[in-house]
């Protein structure tokens, strides 16, 4: 009796350690955008986009918490919606913001970009990403304050984030983010979702697009959790998948 006592403890405990370990899968719902944890220490933040050619469109960026420190990957697509993000990280997880990185120069990616600004949060982008968006005099977006060649490496308390050009793709300037530390990949609109189209060609280098996936896949392949620009994350089968999508149009 004493024995299956024991037995039932130890089983208790483990579920108990485990349940502790496990990331939380619940959505956080706002206002303007809702917050969906992928590990213990990164969030997908979602927000929404009116556009004339696809309707409303769900736009993800990234966050990566670590002690109290955050870095944010692409801001919420307008000013009020991160404002709501930083109103959360600050006053409810009580964490400074370090950074955000800029993907790309579309709104989808630095259309909440002055708040940031306006916040004293430092925002990072590559030369080219300024370039495209100082050109942009149509939408006329914020342009970020720091900018770097092909590779970023940033401090985010005891961890480091690596984002990079690969390629170009959905735009001449869209790099990827990768946390080491937590195996998660913010592909951006580099990125599809499973069975997504092509989206917005506007700007896209379709021909170089299956080749700087390929690169993306290539550079890391410990990469566990892949977030694309629109939808849902998944695994490494969203890099098969966008390869796949745009080799069928060369």
């Amino acid at each position: 009796m004493r024995s299956l006592k024991f037995t039932i403890f130890i089983l208790s405990f483990f579920i108990f350690l485990t349940s502790c370990n496990s990331p939380k899968k619940n959505t956080y719902h706002f206002k303007l955008l809702d917050v969906t944890p992928i590990t213990q220490n990164t969030y997908i933040h979602t927000s929404y986009l009116n556009t004339h050619s696809f309707g409303k469109v769900s736009c993800n960026g990234l966050l990566f918490i670590n002690g109290d420190k955050a870095v944010i990957f692409d801001t919420p697509v307008d000013e009020n919606s991160s404002q709501e993000l930083i109103n959360w990280l600050k006053d409810y997880l009580h964490v400074e913001i370090v950074g955000v990185v800029v993907s790309h120069f579309h709104t989808d990616c630095l259309g909440g970009l002055q708040v940031f600004h306006d916040e004293n949060i430092k925002s990072y982008s590559t030369y080219l990403t300024q370039e495209l968006a100082r050109k942009d005099t149509i939408s006329k977006p914020v342009i970020p304050q720091i900018g770097f060649d092909k590779e970023l490496v940033l401090k985010v308390g005891n961890q480091k984030i690596n984002a990079v050009f690969l390629g170009e793709g959905h735009t001449k300037d869209n790099i990827v983010s990768y946390i080491p530390s937590e195996k998660v990949l913010f592909g951006g609109c580099l990125i599809k979702e499973l069975n997504a189209g092509k989206g917005n060609l506007s700007d896209a280098n379709v021909e170089a697009w299956p080749k700087s996936v390929e690169n993306v896949k290539n550079a890391f392949p410990e990469a566990k959790y892949i977030v694309p620009g629109h939808g849902k994350y998944g695994t490494r089968e969203l890099l098969d998948y966008t390869i796949n999508l745009f080799k069928e149009s060369n």
